[in-house]
């Protein structure tokens, strides 16, 4: 993240928002993110695109990007639009400011579809030592779009996206070699990012499936669930059957992204 979006950087202060604008510059006058959804005129968002629609996996200490694709129109042409994430509860944008996300320019980069049309592209960071464990989960985008003669519209949240906890996963499969129809302890740890302390901690009480791929085949199929203990390890025994790869699998939380364990290989003689 390249820092807290002070909302005067927008020169948007708030103000009374039930009349258009008469000019393009008072149009950056009109709305804050605190005043919500508002509309004058006959400017539309037509088309938004948060990082391809696609969640952010988010570790404890490499930076990632988020994107953001917005397409808004007016008969006049398009001014500028102005786009941000933030993440907080109820509709007011403004509820949690150390969720809120600066882009790298306050416009994007923009460009002319056609005489009415314009798609501004945003790319902004988000960098782990900025998060918080709290903000994990679904991230709202505002867009406030700036016709040409001044009509506007601005929507708290015009797309969302998920950033997620990255989350690792282990699994051993033993004794090996085996032999056919003796039991086998299959292990693992299944953990995830913590923003707080900037480590992996395990994650309990999770329901991880414990699958099985036949040597020679390519698909795994889920034999048990198990639930990850106190402090995110995982252990069961099954009978060894033939030749193949054991693996946990997590299919993820609301804070936390799936994640599957590389396949450990046991010898059944």
């Amino acid at each position: 993240m390249t820092g807290v979006l002070a909302l005067t950087a927008l020169g948007v202060p708030a103000a009374q928002a039930d009349e258009a604008p008469k000019s393009k510059a008072a149009a950056l006058t009109v709305l804050a993110p605190s005043d919500g959804d508002s509309s004058a005129g006959d400017t539309k968002i037509t088309k938004v695109v948060v990082n391809g629609g696609k969640s952010l996996s988010l570790g404890t200490t490499a930076r990632k990007t988020i994107t953001a694709e917005v397409t808004a129109t007016d008969p006049e042409g398009m001014y500028e639009t102005h786009s941000f994430l933030w993440n907080g509860p109820g509709a007011d944008a403004t509820n949690n400011a150390l969720g809120i996300f600066q882009p790298n320019s306050p416009t994007g980069t923009c460009t002319e579809v056609n005489a009415t049309t314009t798609t501004c592209k945003y790319t902004i960071v988000v960098d782990p030592a900025r998060m918080s464990n709290s903000t994990a989960g679904t991230w709202k985008l505002w867009v406030y779009a700036i016709g040409n003669d001044g009509d506007h519209v601005a929507k708290n949240v015009a797309g969302t996206t998920k950033v997620l906890r990255a989350s690792t996963l282990t699994a051993n499969a033993a004794p090996e070699p085996v032999r056919k129809g003796k039991p086998i302890t299959v292990t693992g740890k299944l953990a995830r990012a913590s923003w707080d302390t900037f480590q992996y901690a395990g994650y309990s009480a999770q329901p991880t499936q414990l699958q099985f791929r036949a040597a020679g085949t390519s698909t795994y199929s889920t034999v048990k669930t198990v639930k990850t203990n106190a402090i995110g390890n995982l252990k069961t025994t099954v009978t060894a059957v033939k030749d193949g790869y054991w693996r946990w699998n997590y299919t993820g939380s609301s804070t936390s992204t799936p994640v599957a364990a590389a396949g450990d290989y046991l010898d059944v003689r």
